[in-house]
């Protein structure tokens, strides 16, 4: 058996959005989990969980540091979205063996103002979702923001999944100049694992631009792909990704 991985989700999204690359890294050998974050294991037609809308990320990765540090090792860390920035949390309180961050939401100090990450989160931004209450996106939005290359059939399917999600860290990623707290800040002279960050060029929710500068702040490696967008886990030629990311961690062990 080779390292193990855990596989951390995103913004309105659950331990599914792997259902993907966790057979693809299982037939490879490796013992993969998909941990749900707190109050996302729902049915998404049911009422929001009481507290989702003041859950923090450091209640994100508290949940998770938790866990890991039952493991009898530091496994590879594989996040999507805003789990790929709790992935770079763990990664610098030195709880991975290495970690892979796919098109990731930005840390503390990186700035994200550009026209279609503000397209894409104008509803909870006007529905004042960010004051702390629990949001979630329409079809519409969540087209225009993650799921304009995919088919219309997979496109209802992800959405249809979907489950709403804080709005407070919202608030700590998009206005993480006003969180005092700095849950999302991240030392980059705390990160000594390897590190890979991926970005897709036709991404309007963390766009590649964005990305690049996250890499470049912890010294990662960078790879880009030219016809991915933020969806990337799902979008026709997604077994290339997981390819390339094996190819990454394979030497790790």
């Amino acid at each position: 058996m080779r390292s193990t991985l855990w596989m951390i989700h995103g913004m309105w999204s659950g331990a599914w959005y792997w259902d993907r690359f966790k057979p693809y890294f299982e037939e490879r050998s490796f013992d993969c989990h998909t941990p749900c974050l707190r109050h996302h294991d729902v049915d998404p037609v049911d009422k929001p969980p009481q507290g989702l809308g003041t859950t923090s990320l450091l209640d994100y990765a508290a949940d998770l540091e938790a866990e890991l540090k039952k493991q009898d090792e530091k496994p590879i860390l594989i996040g999507h979205s805003m789990g790929g920035l709790l992935a770079l949390i763990l990664a610098g309180r030195g709880l991975a063996k290495a970690a892979v961050l796919v098109t990731p939401a930005p840390p503390w100090g990186i700035h994200t103002l550009k026209w279609s990450v503000l397209r894409c989160f104008v509803e909870p931004f006007f529905n004042l979702s960010w004051l702390g209450r629990p949001h979630r996106l329409s079809f519409n939005a969540s087209v225009f923001a993650f799921l304009h290359l995919l088919p219309p059939a997979d496109q209802k399917l992800l959405f249809d999944k979907g489950v709403s999600e804080s709005g407070k860290a919202l608030r700590e990623i998009g206005f993480w100049f006003l969180d005092r707290q700095m849950a999302s800040r991240v030392n980059p002279e705390s990160v000594i694992c390897p590190l890979l960050v991926i970005s897709g060029e036709k991404d309007r929710a963390t766009p590649a631009c964005v990305v690049e500068k996250i890499a470049d702040k912890y010294g990662a490696a960078y790879w880009s792909y030219a016809d991915h967008s933020h969806s990337i886990l799902y979008e026709k030629g997604w077994e290339t990704v997981a390819e390339d990311i094996y190819k990454w961690i394979e030497p790790l062990g």
